[in-house]
């Protein structure tokens, strides 16, 4: 299965605020140093929300079994679909339905959050890994 570490990317898929823990976004954000940071927040059932602090270019991938949320807080962030291009600015969101090969941009430091399942491999679904779907069959990236 496809590891997080295996991208430049900061991945943090631990929970950073348990139940009943006050969430602070702005601390978080200012604290951060990289260029493309993922932190999941906090558990919602069988979904997480997940911070993001990113500037640059993330790769092609798609997630066979999962939607995706996305919600920027500040900046300005680009959703690439094959033959379409999302353009979000603060306060504005977009869903990336499952099975949908997409890419996100950030040409300047933007922060958002991401609502998804917590099974979300956030990088994408490794190809030919049939991990995960009853089926049997291959899941992949572009």
């Amino acid at each position: 299965m496809s590891d997080p570490t295996d991208y430049p990317y900061a991945t943090h898929l631990d929970v950073a605020f348990p139940a009943l823990e006050m969430v602070d976004v702005p601390a978080l954000v200012k604290a951060c140093t990289d260029r493309w940071y993922n932190q999941t927040l906090c558990k919602v059932n069988d979904s997480v929300v997940r911070l993001g602090v990113m500037q640059g270019e993330y790769h092609w991938h798609k997630h066979d079994y999962d939607d995706e949320f996305f919600f920027v807080l500040d900046g300005h962030f680009i959703i690439d679909l094959e033959g379409r291009t999302i353009d979000l600015q603060r306060h504005e969101g977009f869903v990336v339905p499952r099975g949908i090969v997409h890419r996100t941009r950030a040409p300047d430091r933007a922060v958002i959050l991401m609502v998804e399942t917590a099974a979300i491999i956030p990088t994408g679904d490794p190809p030919g890994d049939p991990a995960g779907d009853p089926t049997g069959h291959p899941t992949g990236d572009r």
